[in-house]
């Protein structure tokens, strides 16, 4: 029997035959199945000769396929009952071969033969070179896990400590914040036992307040009354020794002063309170001495007439406001990269200056928009212009402290004046032109005379920045306003002080007279807007625009409409004699500056929104 190993082994066994005579042999015949023939299979020549020939090629085939070099034999290992067979065979243990394979085959029927039992024969030494390798990886784990357990044993102790840390803390901040809640709880309670103590010192304080501005009004009044005393008693003495030639045609200060009306009824006019305001004001200009010497070439201020050749040409109200919805956005034009600060009006010709953040002026032509000139040479914000009274220059004021007079027939600046020691808020002209007034973020204005080129007076009296200055049309009087919340009147021949309004309650942005200079109109950066009456030094209207600030006023010719700019993106139209207050939309941030023409048909209006908006 053949058995698998190195070499192919066999074992012998003897057995007799008996020869036996075919003659008495009885031989079966095998019947044929029919169904295992082909139905055309008959006998054939040619089909036995096809046969003999796949014969001999099958023969030839398999000559070559045996020439054909064979590969090398693998070795494969002994199994069990092989090996023990090998072993009986080589020891010619034949009946233990015997016994050996029977029980063998008995147990592998009965299936109680286990797979490692008739597997391949283990070598011993590979077996247990595999046993230490398996062992010294067992090792290595176990020591991996018992690294393992450590650290997470020193994690475990790390992470309750910290519990027990945090825990800790936890109640602490408990405590801490129970303690704080009490805290603030008794607190409550003490300071609710304030509340009515306030409220009373709340309204003593409000009457304290308004105590003190009655006060400051009375004490104001009783200065000026004095004064004028003062200055009357000099003025008599000073003439009861003069000629009759220097006392012909003029008024005592004692005398009653019969004041002429307009043909409304409304009291003196514009000619009227110049005129007195020029007496009055006689007595100051006669107290420079004798051996005053005066700059050559400066300028002789104009005597007060008191007639505005424009008042003749306003017979009625203007037109837009007969008509229905009143004014109505007409044109829009970009101006400015920034911010635009002021704007003004040419004087004879349909001529806009504006003035901007980016430090530059330009002229536009109205209402086209389109560009004429543009201005560089301040080296900050401009924050004012305004148009000489022929329209030959410009004036501008800007926050490097300076105010530049630019001349168009030259295209350049003529002249800097470099006095004021911070910002320079805004300018205006005198009407004959050879004057120029300007108001700064130092706490003072300033006169400046064209022809000497020099500061001729600095009004000092506000105790904050003074934040605009206009001179009243055909007059030598200033209106300033200030943050200091007052609004004040100034004669520019003497740098004084002629009158002071108080009634805002917080920084005044701008003041501006009406046309018949009998009405001060005025806002604050409250939103809060006064009309004022000169003549008796008091508010006639106060009314709100807030909670924005209002940055600028304006009234119209007629004196019936004035237009509030405001920081919350629109225009406000006072109706005077009504007090009805409409909005004018279009603007897209606050609103800076607006004016109206002097025929009052159109209003000009400028923003932080960097466009101008022309109103008709």
């Amino acid at each position: 029997m053949a058995s698998s190993g190195e070499t192919e082994k066999y074992y012998l066994e003897k057995e007799k035959i008996a020869i036996d005579s075919d003659e008495e042999y009885t031989y079966e015949e095998v019947p044929v199945d029919e169904d295992f023939l082909a139905a055309d299979l008959h006998e054939d020549l040619d089909l036995a000769v096809q046969t003999i020939q796949d014969v001999e090629d099958d023969k030839q085939a398999g000559i070559k396929k045996d020439a054909v070099p064979r590969s090398s034999v693998t070795k494969r290992e002994e199994v069990v009952d092989d090996y023990v067979r090998n072993f009986l065979v080589r020891m010619g243990m034949n009946r233990t071969l015997d016994c050996f394979q029977t029980e063998w085959y008995e147990l592998q029927q009965k299936g109680l033969l286990h797979e490692e039992d008739v597997g391949v024969v283990p070598d011993i030494y590979l077996r247990n070179q595999d046993l230490d390798n398996e062992v010294k990886f067992l090792k290595q784990e176990v020591t991996k896990y018992r690294e393992a357990a450590m650290k997470a044993k020193e994690t475990y102790v790390k992470l309750r400590k910290e519990r027990d840390y945090h825990r800790m803390h936890h109640k602490r901040v408990v405590q801490e914040k129970n303690k704080l809640i009490s805290d603030v709880k008794r607190l409550k309670r003490h300071y609710a036992q304030y509340e009515p103590t306030l409220q009373q010192l709340k309204k003593k304080y409000e009457v304290a307040m308004k105590e003190k501005m009655l006060s400051k009004l009375e004490k104001d009044r009783a200065v000026g009354q004095v004064t004028g005393l003062q200055s009357t008693l000099k003025s008599m003495e000073s003439f009861k020794g003069g000629s009759a030639k220097q006392s012909n045609g003029k008024m005592g200060s004692g005398e009653r002063r019969n004041w002429p009306v307009d043909n409304e009824g409304r009291g003196p006019t514009q000619k009227t309170l110049a005129q007195e305001h020029s007496r009055t004001s006689l007595q100051d200009v006669q107290k420079i001495p004798e051996d005053y010497k005066r700059h050559p070439d400066d300028s002789v201020f104009p005597a007060d007439t008191g007639v505005n050749p424009f008042l003749a040409q306003i017979k009625a109200p203007t037109g837009h406001l007969s008509r229905a919805g009143g004014f109505r956005l007409s044109n829009t034009f970009q101006a400015h990269s920034h911010p635009i600060s002021d704007v003004a009006l040419h004087p004879r010709k349909q001529i806009l200056a504006t003035s901007s953040d980016d430090h530059t002026w330009k002229m536009w032509a109205v209402p086209s928009g389109d560009i004429i000139m543009t201005g560089e040479g301040h080296t900050d914000w401009v924050s004012g212009c305004d148009f000489h009274p022929s329209g030959s220059k410009l004036a501008t004021s800007s926050g490097d402290s300076t105010v530049k007079i630019w001349d168009f027939s030259k295209a350049e600046c003529v002249h800097t004046f470099t006095d004021h020691t911070h910002a320079v808020w805004g300018c205006s002209w005198h009407t004959c032109g050879d004057f120029l007034a300007s108001c700064s973020m130092d706490n003072t204005s300033k006169v400046w005379d064209l022809n000497s080129l020099r500061c001729r007076y600095t009004m000092r009296g506000h105790a904050d920045s003074v934040n605009s200055i206009e001179f009243l049309p055909y007059s030598n009087t200033l209106l300033t306003c200030s943050a200091d919340k007052t609004i004040s009147l100034w004669d520019a021949r003497t740098g004084l002080c002629a009158q002071t309004f108080y009634g805002h309650m917080h920084s005044v942005n701008y003041a501006s007279f009406n046309l018949r200079g009998d009405t001060v109109g005025s806002c604050d950066s409250y939103g809060i807007v006064k009309l004022w009456d000169i003549r008796a030094v008091a508010p006639m209207v106060s009314f709100d625009t807030g909670p924005h600030p209002a940055n600028r006023v304006s009234f119209d010719p007629s004196g019936s409409v004035m237009a509030v700019a405001s920081n919350d993106s629109t225009v406000k139209m006072y109706e005077i004699s009504n007090g009805r207050v409409s909005p004018l939309i279009g603007h897209e941030d606050a609103v800076q500056c607006l004016i109206f023409d002097r025929s009052g048909e159109y209003m000009v209006s400028g923003g932080s929104d960097c466009t101008v908006r022309i109103w008709s």
